[in-house]
């Protein structure tokens, strides 16, 4: 039996070989990347372990796709549980800086011991076609008439997903047969349905004319993670990405890491050139994202004199979730991981849930209720 978390990893594994041959520069990000981890780990084994261990690390990805509406967005569950991710968070980017017709989730491994074995993730976006900020009357009708012409995830897929999900894993060869179709179902040609529609849409919505002005789904980026995401930007320079814009998220600064940063990369004379990467700290309470929102546009030496400087301070003033253990009588704290994505600004809290919920048919978990009970858990076992 192949259990549920080496499917995922194995996934995960495809996935990004489909995708470097589809992106060059994907590759090359990738080899920056592990030589960035490999060096700090070097420098700070302590901390490196601390963040996850190298092997965690290395294998690391983060991907996003972008779906065409409900139904897509259900058998995508269908799939991802298959391989034991599960959707957490809702993100409305209809009322971002920069307006786009989706509604977003992130389906990842929920449990602690899942994440460590592989925390493969996949933020997907869902068109929301009936939006008239975006789309007419007429515009919807042929738009979702466009979508249910099209098949993205097979029969068989969906099968074999439900299943893994009943069985906890698949024998050998029914795995190898389900990580394929899967990873193939991300693999589709890169097709424009036709040029006229699909600048109808571009004029409308970038991203909408990516999900419905194409016959296929396509993978938008596969992030590796770094322990120095300020390192790997200039390394990656010297290896011919240039960055777009700055890095997204908190700023360096001289306190914990904190959230998500990520960076993107443009290869010249690469169609498809934009590649991501990213980098993770301590997962931050509802307070602590509040003053982070609130700071999102400062620069570092703010950050200093606002937030906690030391992870003993963090978690003192309630703003970042800690798991606790033993060690002889000592309880030692440790950062717990934010395993959850950008933007913040636009993330819809608790209140979309229950909406989100019932578009899947299946529950959706609320990000700092995962963090809140994965502390309390540890602070009990401690405690008795």
């Amino acid at each position: 039996m192949v259990e549920t978390w080496e499917l995922r990893a194995r996934f995960a594994r495809a996935l990004a070989a489909t995708y470097g041959r589809e992106v060059p520069a994907y590759d090359t990000l990738a080899e920056v990347a592990g030589a960035v981890n490999a060096d700090f780990a070097a420098r700070h084994p302590a901390d490196a372990e601390r963040r996850g261990g190298l092997a965690r690390i290395t294998s690391e990805r983060r991907g996003a796709i972008r779906l065409g509406g409900p139904t897509e967005l259900r058998q995508a569950a269908i799939l991802f549980a298959g391989f034991g991710m599960h959707p957490v968070g809702c993100y409305d980017l209809r009322d971002a800086p920069a307006p786009a017709p989706v509604v977003s989730t992130a389906f990842r491994p929920v449990d602690p011991i899942e994440l460590a074995r592989n925390p493969f993730g996949m933020f997907t976006s869902m068109l929301t076609t009936a939006d008239r900020r975006f789309f007419d009357c007429d515009r919807q009708r042929r738009l979702e008439n466009v979508l249910a012409a099209r098949t993205v995830f097979p029969t068989e897929v969906l099968h074999l997903a439900a299943l893994a999900t009943e069985e906890g894993g698949l024998t050998a060869p029914t795995a190898e047969r389900f990580v394929a179709l899967a990873a193939t179902a991300f693999a589709s040609p890169d097709t424009a349905a036709d040029r006229s529609w699909h600048a109808e849409f571009e004029r409308i919505s970038p991203v909408a004319a990516d999900i419905g002005g194409r016959t296929s789904v396509r993978v938008v980026h596969l992030a590796p993670r770094v322990f120095d995401l300020d390192d790997l930007c200039l390394r990656a320079a010297r290896r011919g990405l240039t960055m777009i814009g700055r890095i997204q998220g908190p700023p360096a600064w001289g306190g914990p890491d904190v959230l998500q940063r990520q960076a993107s990369f443009r290869a010249a004379g690469e169609p498809r050139g934009v590649v991501v990467a990213e980098s993770r700290g301590i997962a931050l309470t509802p307070e602590g994202r509040e003053l982070c929102d609130r700071l999102a546009d400062a620069d570092s030496a703010r950050w200093e004199r606002e937030f906690p400087r030391t992870e003993a301070e963090f978690e003192a003033s309630g703003l970042a979730y800690f798991s606790h253990r033993l060690s002889g009588e000592e309880d030692v704290a440790e950062p717990i991981l934010y395993e959850d994505y950008l933007p913040v600004a636009v993330d819809s809290g608790p209140d979309h849930l229950p909406w989100l919920a019932e578009t899947l048919s299946r529950p959706v978990h609320d990000p700092f209720t995962l963090y809140r009970q994965q502390q309390d858990r540890t602070r009990e076992r401690t405690a008795s």
